[in-house]
């Protein structure tokens, strides 16, 4: 994976963070895979009514309950429940949304749920990324491609507030990182992590940067999941 941790979390006060840190670290490390190649697709695909439900679960239901909805199929997501509010939720699968060791670990589910101006830029691309992996591409050629889609422009760069929410108590990130901490996400073009102050001591505010793709996105953790429980 090319996204590399250019800040650090120094307030060991706040635990939540230190747990996200060493999860956004843990995937830029290099480390033997367990799951060398894509298992049968029927692995990662989940129960409709599951999946619409775990996909929800990324937002508080005053922003999700009104969302659309998208669920993966067999040739990529597909519209499961037509949205109101401009939010779009899913559940990410593996090579979206877990560190390398786990790219093609079939029990990846990550809820998330964008608002409209990242459901335009930043989603399309893990779209783009998924329809190629179930068209038999390795990781290798899906990056490739990605990274020449981006550069041509037929991926759009991150619209202004592209930003998604992270905050459900179920899921799964994968044997290297078990589960996510209750976050948020803010997704730029590239921009300098310093101009948030991200990873000066006492920042509450971590990011991550892939010069290849242009984007540079911050994580800033919350203390509540969604159902409104302290995420602990």
């Amino acid at each position: 994976m090319r996204k590399k941790k250019v800040g650090a979390i120094a307030i060991k006060s706040f635990a939540l963070l230190v747990v996200l840190g060493t999860a956004y670290l843990a995937m830029a490390q290099d480390t033997k895979t367990t799951y060398p190649s894509m298992a049968p697709i029927e692995q990662y695909l989940m129960d409709r009514t599951a999946e619409i439900a775990l996909a929800r679960s990324a937002a508080p239901e005053s922003i999700s309950g009104d969302a659309e909805v998208l669920v993966l199929g067999r040739h990529g997501f597909e519209t499961a429940v037509k949205g109101k509010n401009g939010f779009v939720c899913t559940v990410e699968r593996s090579w979206t949304s877990a560190p390398d060791p786990d790219f093609w670990n079939p029990k990846v589910r990550v809820p998330e749920c964008l608002n409209a101006a990242a459901a335009r830029s930043y989603l399309r691309r893990n779209l783009k990324r998924t329809d190629l992996i179930l068209a038999g591409r390795t990781k290798a050629q899906v990056d490739e491609a990605i990274v020449a889609a981006v550069g041509k422009k037929e991926l759009s760069a991150m619209e202004p507030g592209a930003m998604c929410y992270m905050m459900s108590k179920q899921g799964y990130g994968g044997d290297s990182v078990e589960h996510w901490p209750s976050h948020l996400m803010f997704f730029y073009s590239q921009t300098d992590p310093a101009t948030w102050g991200a990873g000066l001591p006492g920042s509450p505010i971590l990011a991550m940067s892939d010069d290849h793709e242009h984007l540079t996105m911050f994580a800033i953790g919350v203390q509540r999941w969604s159902d409104g429980t302290e995420a602990r």
